[in-house]
């Protein structure tokens, strides 16, 4: 399987283009001379950033308050549809790794050959892209106040105020 490293990440973030609600997510990185864009989904990124905060805090790591964006990356045309991620820490190196995979939805012998890559941050990254991604994530549709479930500037059928959520 072809492994990429960006060891380590000059810079790492969340991209969000389209209205809310059509959103499309993409994972954006720059480091070791490369710029690397990967789509992704935003539960994807929902779980990666409990997961950041999990291992931060297990690290001692205190939350980023506030970030500094000196300037934001814009996707270009993603390398691949993200199908698995990890997160891990590496003691000795002090340093975070987030690991992306392509997968396969075919036979196992094509996953093999699904392409991966491995990005190294450092704690002030982590922190910072945490951060960055949560305002990403929550610059989407707002959220019903009765329900909590995401509304469309029309309004949606909140279960509620009717008692039924309608099955698609």
């Amino acid at each position: 399987m072809p492994i990429f490293e960006l060891d380590p990440v000059d810079r790492i973030a969340v991209a969000a283009v389209g209205k809310p609600g059509e959103r499309q997510f993409f994972l954006l990185a720059t480091g070791s001379g490369r710029q690397l864009t990967l789509a992704c989904e935003k539960s994807q990124v929902q779980a990666l950033i409990v997961r950041l905060n999990q291992m931060m805090e297990a690290q001692g790591i205190a939350p980023v308050e506030k970030w500094s964006e000196v300037g934001s990356l814009v996707p270009g045309e993603p390398e691949w549809q993200v199908a698995e991620m990890g997160l891990g820490y590496h003691e000795a190196r002090r340093m975070f790794v987030l690991v992306a995979s392509q997968g396969s939805a075919g036979e196992e012998a094509e996953s093999e050959e699904a392409p991966s890559v491995r990005f190294w941050l450092s704690h002030d990254q982590v922190g910072a892209f945490s951060k960055q991604a949560e305002t990403v994530l929550t610059a989407g549709r707002a959220l019903c106040p009765r329900c909590g479930l995401p509304m469309d500037p029309a309004g949606h059928p909140c279960p509620v105020a009717n008692g039924a959520r309608p099955i698609f």
